[in-house]
């Protein structure tokens, strides 16, 4: 019985030893790979660096979209609340937005369309940043196109809703962040006139 005991100790011993061994030939091996093959090295270096420069590009592509919205949120505010002043200033900073946005992230033919899009956006902005209420509304409309057309290529991690007033100008819509309507065309006028056209997100 001693001896089964003796000689069972021994095996699992040299199993141990050979395993250890064998995980260390392992390591040896493939460092010995990497110093043979440098090319292997940098294929996965340079996969890591472009896993991470996309996420840099959708981090980019995000944060110049997100501020686009969130400065368009505080003009659309400033309409529903009839705030020629607050508006004019939401529209030079919604302006100044748009001028850094930067398309360099999205396919070339995506930039185009961007930029057809950044050029008529910025020009509305900057009319509403010194125009009269009923001007300034009359530039929001066509705007607001700009900024759902931008939306339809940048995509948003925002919940939004496309809402629609068939009152104004032939029916004017527009984006929000919620789902009450608040008219940014008439103000308390005709506050809830509208209604929500489409879920975007």
């Amino acid at each position: 019985m001693k001896k089964v005991k003796v000689t069972t100790a021994i095996m699992a011993m040299a199993f141990v030893s050979l395993t250890a061994m064998s995980c260390k030939d392992g390591k040896t091996e493939h460092s010995e790979e990497a110093a043979i093959n440098p090319e292997m090295n940098q294929a996965i270096n340079h996969d890591a660096m472009n896993a991470s420069n996309d996420m840099m590009d959708s981090e980019v592509q995000n944060s110049d979209s997100k501020q686009v919205l969130a400065d368009y949120m505080v003009l659309k505010d400033a309409l529903v609340a009839t705030d020629k002043d607050a508006s004019a200033k939401a529209g030079k900073k919604l302006e100044s937005t748009l001028k850094n946005f930067n398309v360099s992230s999205y396919t070339s033919e995506q930039q185009k369309e961007l930029k057809d899009i950044i050029a008529d956006a910025k020009e509305h902005a900057e009319h509403i940043g010194k125009s009269e209420m009923d001007h300034q509304r009359e530039h929001f409309k066509i705007l607001s196109k700009d900024i759902m057309d931008m939306v339809a290529i940048t995509g948003t991690d925002t919940t939004l809703y496309q809402q629609y007033c068939p009152m104004y100008d032939g029916g004017g819509a527009w984006l929000s962040m919620e789902e009450k309507v608040k008219n940014p065309y008439y103000g308390s006028k005709m506050m809830n006139c509208g209604k929500v056209q489409k879920k975007i997100n």
